[in-house]
């Protein structure tokens, strides 16, 4: 059994070529929905192998880079940034027939187009090389607009944030280019409320890392010790004030 890194909230582990991981409430309708997916032809994400004797679910294990931060130079590259856009876009398409309304972690958001992944960041792609090969750990997956997850991911892989932030990396310039890119890759035509969603989905976050936190969660009360709900709050004010008519075709 090998413990595998990176992660912020559970505690996953590997056996063999399945992954481990713990279960919550709404895992149910995630089993559902990465069955679905495979009935559908995405091969972009774990099968659900079912529960194990710890009352762990079973998935399928991804070879590959899962990288967290500072970002490796192929999360950072212009393949993956294109293969992880042109990913999500497979993943929302397959998804838009899964109509399920209650049983997720997260509330819906109207118009539910698709089953929005809810983090879709390097930290939860598996690349081959510089490809985006699968996406993994669906706990926040939500019907929503197809905006909602393109924001987020958008925010991640670009990445917007402040240049304070040591995690992000490029000019204003080069981030909104590369959100551009991101966006063209995914297909994506309309861009005029990607900015303000960007910044929504954002503070959205903050407010699910206090009510988590209120409610006992100890991973999500640590990152609030950390300061990260005051860095996605610097970000999203970030977004606001600086990319409004920068991210173009």
């Amino acid at each position: 059994m090998e413990r595998l890194t990176g992660g912020g909230i559970n505690d996953v582990y590997r056996v063999g070529q399945t992954v481990r991981r713990p279960v919550g409430p709404w895992s149910p309708r995630v089993h559902g929905l990465l069955r679905h997916l495979r009935e559908r032809g995405f091969t972009g994400a774990p099968d659900f192998h079912g529960i194990d004797e710890e009352g762990r679910e079973i998935l399928t294990f991804f070879p590959g880079e899962v990288c967290n931060y500072p970002l490796s130079p192929a999360a950072r590259s212009e393949e993956a940034l294109v293969s992880a856009a042109r990913l999500l876009r497979s993943y929302h398409d397959a998804t838009a027939s899964y109509d399920h309304r209650t049983g997720w972690m997260m509330p819906v958001r109207e118009p539910a187009e698709v089953v929005c992944h809810g983090d879709f960041a390097p930290y939860n792609c598996v690349l081959d090389g510089t490809t985006a090969v699968a996406l993994i750990d669906f706990d926040t997956a939500h019907p929503a607009p197809r905006l909602w997850d393109v924001a987020y991911a958008v925010y991640r892989w670009a990445p917007l944030t402040h240049p304070d932030n040591h995690d992000g990396f490029g000019t204003a310039a080069r981030q909104a280019a590369r959100a551009a890119r991101f966006c063209n890759a995914y297909g994506l035509a309309d861009r005029s409320g990607l900015v303000a969603a960007v910044a929504e989905r954002l503070t959205a976050l903050v407010e699910l890392m206090h009510a988590r936190a209120d409610a006992g969660d100890r991973a999500f009360a640590r990152h609030i010790a950390d300061g990260h709900d005051r860095l996605y709050l610097r970000d999203a004010e970030y977004v606001r004030t600086t990319m409004p008519g920068m991210i173009t075709g």
